[in-house]
């Protein structure tokens, strides 16, 4: 019996337009990426004035008409690394937050994470900015979006995986968080306070987020958050 033939999906001739165009968009995406990388290096260490078209080219072994041409203007390349890196930062947080045991554990998880880096600093300068630049806002109003739902989704999950007693609503729980957050961050950061004083103020603001199950071992639970408390510290 003569052997069946298998049937395969020809490749894509290198001539073909589908093809052509395929490898554009992803050499564009690499391109904005790589540009997006070494504009917030740059922005981060020299801030927006401080910093070139020519110097962010550099950074990216770019050419500076491939900035303009991606992201028209330096300030939108500022707004748009500023957000990306806010996005990561909460990616980060709630990774972090996933080690949890505790509702104190879990908001202290947070906001270490945050004061751990100065990416909220960064987009608050791009809040700023778009003060002026309203044609910037609607990529700064999407991003405070996701941080709220996408907060608001991993705080209702780790609520639900635990049994825990939320005192807030998921969503409020999120946009309250990350308001604290930026205005802790924006206060600390202008009065030179250290990453210690500015998570601790986090958790002062924020306060108690929710509670344990009913029944739960509360000596246990102390244990744990006692544990979790900067030396010299004890329980009340």
């Amino acid at each position: 019996m003569a052997p069946k033939s298998v049937q395969t999906t020809p490749e894509m001739p290198a001539d073909d337009p589908r093809h052509a165009a395929r490898a554009t968009r992803t050499a564009g995406r690499q391109m904005r990426s790589r540009l997006l990388d070494g504009a917030s290096r740059l922005f981060k260490e020299r801030g927006l004035a401080g910093t070139s078209i020519s110097d962010i080219a550099a950074a990216a072994d770019a050419f500076p008409s491939q900035i303009t041409y991606y992201f028209r203007t330096k300030e939108a390349l500022f707004v748009e690394a500023a957000c990306r890196e806010m996005l990561y930062l909460a990616r980060a947080t709630e990774q972090a937050a996933l080690q949890a045991h505790t509702p104190r554990q879990y908001t202290l998880a947070l906001a270490e994470t945050v004061t751990a880096t100065d990416s909220v600093a960064f987009f608050a300068e791009a809040l700023t900015l778009t003060r002026r630049r309203q044609d910037l806002a609607p990529l700064v109003e999407r991003t405070i979006e996701r941080l709220h739902s996408e907060g608001a989704r991993a705080y209702a999950s780790q609520v639900e995986r635990h049994g825990w007693r939320s005192l807030r609503a998921p969503e409020e729980s999120s946009r309250r968080f990350w308001a604290v957050a930026i205005g802790v961050m924006v206060e600390g950061n202008a009065m030179g306070r250290s990453a210690e004083d500015l998570c601790g103020e986090m958790l002062r603001v924020l306060g108690e987020q929710a509670t344990p199950p009913p029944g739960a071992d509360s000596a246990r639970l102390r244990l744990v958050d006692d544990h979790d408390k900067p030396d010299g510290e004890g329980s009340s």
